[in-house]
């Protein structure tokens, strides 16, 4: 049993967690989301309300376990050590897990089991991202390396010059073929873009093989583990869907090319999916909110002189909603429009994700 004799030794006390927003409450929970958005620092912060002989960590991915070895005398070591918390990371049902008092299971993708709670974390919102980041001076900096890098825990420690290298890692982490990389990569290309998977599957038949089925398999697992988002047209099922990922500095980490748009637009939208369910797009509308009847509106570099017939699209669109309230999200910018009928702000990114 030497597989599980090592993880049986496998100590949590001493990690260093700083709090998400999201943690287990539940003695049966699967932990689910992309790669590397900190579903193993919350097990081990769960883990850490315990003493090292009641829990078992098993990782299926670390190379030096035998998954044989583990699944036929799992049973056997819980019961011998009276051990009341199982953790299995990256389970993908290779062998069926025993009884036991607390058991957390971590994957890519959420999966329903009988009795368990589904918690899915993404990556760092503007708040966490705070909490997390201790090498900045003030706001300002946290915020230029947060656009920059993006949202995930480790990178905030990474020496800058790394951090591309290892957003480039990370990305491969998600595919298992070059296959998978050239769909996940077409996708990250057209963050905020309103593209048809079949247009994208026309696009990249040109580069590699590969079959529609395969192309639209593939796409739907990056949606179901919140690697990617597709976003809805209000009332408009049938509508070209906008992209999303779940870290917006990705695009810069596989192109020279620059879409400043697009990447602040992906930051706003990964804002408003921790705080909404319903979350739709409208015409000269980036984000709308029908729950709240508000408007978000992403602006990076925002001047009235410049944007004035944007803002006429805006409001004439507000309007035929009955939008009472549209925030056009900058950089830096921050007042108030005049409208008789609709509340208009322009509000920093770093104000209203604090807001």
């Amino acid at each position: 049993m030497k597989s599980l004799e090592a993880c049986y030794e496998i100590n949590f006390s001493k990690i260093n967690f700083i709090e998400r927003k999201i943690k287990i409450e539940d003695s049966k929970t699967i932990i689910s989301g992309a790669s590397k958005t900190g579903k193993s620092y919350l097990i081990y912060d769960f883990l850490s309300e315990f003493k090292a002989k009641d829990y078992i960590y098993i990782d299926l991915l670390d190379l030096r376990n035998d998954i044989n070895e583990i699944s036929q005398n799992l049973a056997k070591f819980i019961k011998m050590n009276e051990i009341s918390v199982l953790v299995v990371e990256n389970y993908n049902f290779q062998f069926e897990l025993p009884s036991c008092e607390n058991t957390i299971i971590s994957m890519l993708k959420s999966e329903k089991i009988k009795g368990f709670k589904n918690l899915i974390i993404g990556a760092l919102d503007f708040e966490e991202y705070l909490l997390h980041d201790s090498k900045h001076q003030n706001i300002t900096q946290s915020f230029n390396s947060f656009l920059k890098f993006g949202n995930l825990p480790e990178l905030i420690n990474i020496e800058e010059y790394k951090k591309i290298q290892r957003l480039q890692e990370i990305i491969y982490l998600q595919c298992k073929d070059e296959t998978q990389y050239e769909i996940f990569k077409i996708l990250i290309e057209n963050i905020d873009e309103k593209k048809s998977l079949f247009q994208l599957f026309n696009t990249l038949k040109l580069k590699i093989k590969i079959s529609k089925d395969k192309f639209y398999e593939i796409c739907k697992q990056y949606e179901n583990n919140k690697s990617i988002y597709f976003l809805q047209k209000y009332n408009q099922e049938k509508a070209t869907k906008k992209i999303y990922s779940y870290n917006h500095s990705f695009f810069n980490a596989i192109s020279h090319t620059k879409k400043f748009k697009n990447e602040f637009s992906n930051l706003v939208f990964l804002e408003l999916i921790n705080k909404f369910d319903d979350i739709y797009y409208l015409d000269s509308i980036d984000f709308y909110i029908p729950s709240k009847n508000i408007a978000i509106v992403p602006v990076p570099f925002f001047n009235t002189f410049l944007t004035g017939n944007l803002v006429k699209r805006i409001i004439k669109n507000a309007q035929e909603l009955n939008i009472n309230e549209v925030n056009i999200i900058s950089i830096s910018n921050n007042e108030k429009i005049s409208d008789s009928k609709l509340k208009i702000n322009v509000i920093p990114f770093y104000e209203w994700a604090l807001s």
